[in-house]
């Protein structure tokens, strides 16, 4: 168990955790530009916290393995990967016609967070809300983002599980002092 704990608390974590999250984005950019499925508002936000994801996973493999750093990391990569699994749940719950809700053809970010004036190839809303595209083993895209999230909470609860507990790995392991 010491060398998943020293996994979970690395700068190959981190550097895994921005690999999948840059793997995600590009699925996503490949479903829209490639096979022409436009996304829609609710599908723009799930890219904004995978986006969110990966620019904490790169820019905590730059910084020093400091155990307060990566416990506050973990708990906002958290937040992520939530923020994540309500927003597929969201898709999950329309494409099934068991949510309550609907979409606009409009982001609705405030003029501070225009990202999708500044970035429209990646967060551009294009669709409404409706039925996502069916991806492997038949899984729909809101199923593949749902299992997706639910493994990113699991591991991110490993990582801050081993955070904690990083005094006890051996020598050579992550630093606890800030």
């Amino acid at each position: 168990m010491p060398a998943v704990g020293r996994l979970l608390t690395s700068r190959a974590y981190w550097l895994t955790l921005a690999l999948f999250s840059g793997s995600m984005l590009a699925v996503a950019l490949y479903y829209q530009y490639a096979l022409g499925e436009e996304p829609c508002q609710a599908c723009i936000q799930v890219r904004l916290w995978v986006a969110g994801l990966l620019t904490l996973g790169l820019l905590m493999a730059c910084l020093p393995p400091k155990a307060p750093v990566f416990a506050a990391a973990n708990l906002l990569a958290a937040v992520f990967a939530v923020g994540l699994a309500e927003r597929s749940w969201f898709l999950y719950q329309l494409e099934n016609g068991k949510g309550d809700g609907s979409c606009e053809f409009q982001l609705g970010m405030p003029d501070w967070f225009a990202v999708d004036r500044w970035f429209p190839s990646l967060f551009e809303v294009r669709n409404l809300c409706s039925f996502t595209p069916e991806m492997l083993f038949g899984l729909s895209m809101a199923e593949g983002l749902l299992l997706a999230a639910t493994g990113l909470i699991v591991g991110i609860l490993g990582s801050l599980i081993a955070t904690f507990t990083a005094r006890a790995l051996p020598p050579g392991g992550m630093s606890a002092e800030p």
